[in-house]
């Protein structure tokens, strides 16, 4: 008894924290629940880029999810589509024409030259835009439309009075051929960013470093007029420049902020043009009515399903329904901390766990009933209820799991929504059947009202069922 309370205790520790989480954090909808936009865009190929690889698509992704970044949009989904189109949903974007206006065209990467004199200014603004960056994605779920808006607003500001600091670019993104992130040397924790230029742009970067060597200015590498980054030029470069079409940006990276940086600048060095081949909007009424479907859907099943199993499985019944609601609150706050977007497919997969947690406290109550009218006691068969149930419901819940992964690895878009709530949902219902239902079936009988034959089994009555 003393272990049965401990998991009660633990139960309904979890239970205020999910009331908690689902209090503070609110549920993501996705593009077809709230209304916005959604666009399709088609890569070309060049005679520069015959063919849309998978380093290519990787940069074009980045390029347009820093300009998703740009419209202020939260929740947005940008996922590669085939081998040579981009899928980007805007959740809560009304004018499509805005989102096609940023998102079209190919980025723009330069190199310039830092102007005499504004080394102090630069390192205030710089700092000024690292902080409203950070601001940035602080607010990328909020709700808040208006402080979203005020610190793109100071974000533009800035990246305009740093690009005052600088000379027009001489080097541009089709000089540069390829930027990788490598290790400052074998086994060290300090990363870098090697550039590799054209012959021309070799030139051109040693001329631009010739100028600034030892001055102590910066190159400024922007990337659609937003600084990347301001490395400076050793001393020992004044005579020559940085020669040979090659250089190394060194800044004490991790080796994500490398990569990061390296493949915003391959997107920027990409000559790749792109087109937006399909611009639609959903409307946000379409949205409300399908939350309200849903919802009433959803919770007329849950009532009928809870009505049933107490009508035919009496005391169990009523167990299992403390377990479903158990594990439907676990379930959407588990969606909640995860950042879920809630689709409608979505919800569909969720019902559809509820199902499969129903069937898993089915599988265990018609054992144990099977286990009482062969004449042992009631413990025992609660006990043999879900020892024996329990290869059923792990073989039935690990192929639905199976198929889960299948449909979110190989499916796009809205296919993977429903594979990642149905596979959350079933990982939970295995977790609240097995355990919050076992729990409270044996906390109960502990206790001898409950103990009675017509509770468990109407039809079985014999004296060592209450033993």
């Amino acid at each position: 008894m003393r272990k049965q309370n401990s998991y009660i205790a633990l139960i309904l520790v979890l239970v205020i924290a999910s009331v908690t989480v689902l209090s503070q954090i609110p549920i993501r909808l996705g593009l077809d629940l709230r209304g916005g936009s959604q666009l399709t865009i088609q890569l070309q190929t060049s005679e520069e880029v015959p063919t849309i690889d998978e380093r290519v698509m990787e940069g074009v992704l980045k390029i347009v999810e820093n300009r998703v970044n740009a419209l202020g949009v939260s929740e947005s989904v940008v996922q590669s589509l085939g081998q040579d189109q981009i899928l980007v949903q805007l959740p809560g974007v009304n004018d499509p024409a805005q989102a096609e206006r940023v998102l079209g065209g190919t980025a723009q990467l330069d190199f310039r030259e830092q102007l005499q004199g504004t080394e102090q200014q630069l390192a205030i603004e710089y700092q000024l835009q690292r902080q409203r960056l950070v601001e940035q994605k602080l607010l990328k779920n909020s709700e808040d439309l208006e402080a979203i808006a005020k610190n793109l607003e100071s974000l533009e500001k800035t990246n305009q009075a740093i690009a005052g600091l600088f000379k027009e670019p001489t080097l541009k993104g089709q000089d540069l051929r390829d930027a990788l992130a490598e290790p400052e040397a074998p086994g060290s924790n300090n990363w870098n960013v090697a550039l590799r230029f054209t012959s021309e742009g070799g030139q051109k970067f040693a001329e631009l470093t010739k100028n600034l060597a030892g001055t102590g200015r910066s190159i400024g590498i922007f990337l659609d007029d937003q600084l990347l980054s301001a490395p400076t030029v050793g001393v020992e470069f004044a005579e020559t420049g940085i020669t040979g079409g090659n250089a190394v940006i060194q800044g004490r990276f991790t080796a994500e902020q490398a990569n990061e940086l390296a493949v915003q600048l391959r997107g920027g060095a990409l000559p790749v043009s792109v087109e937006i081949v399909e611009n639609r909007t959903v409307g946000a009424t379409l949205g409300r009515d399908s939350i309200q479907r849903s919802v009433y859907a959803g919770a007329g099943g849950l009532i009928l399903v809870l009505i049933f199993m107490v009508v035919y499985y009496r005391l169990p019944g009523i167990i299992a329904d403390v377990a479903l609601v158990i594990y439907s609150l676990f379930t959407i706050a588990s969606f909640a901390i995860l950042g879920v977007t809630l689709t409608l497919p979505g919800i569909a997969g969720f019902i559809l766990s509820i199902g499969m947690a129903v069937d898993a406290n089915v599988l265990i109550f018609e054992r144990t009933r099977e286990e009482l009218r062969s004449g042992k006691t009631l413990y025992r068969s609660v006990e043999s209820g879900f020892y024996r149930a329990f290869s059923s419901i792990l073989d039935g819940n690990v192929t639905t799991l199976i198929a889960c992964i299948a449909l979110f690895w190989l499916g796009t878009g809205l296919v993977k929504g429903f594979a990642l709530t149905l596979g959350i949902g079933v990982a939970i219902s295995m977790f609240t059947a097995v355990t919050c239902s076992r729990t409270l079936m044996f906390w109960a009988i502990g206790f001898s009202q409950f103990r009675k034959p017509e509770l468990f089994c109407p039809e079985v009555n014999y004296p060592n069922l209450v033993r």
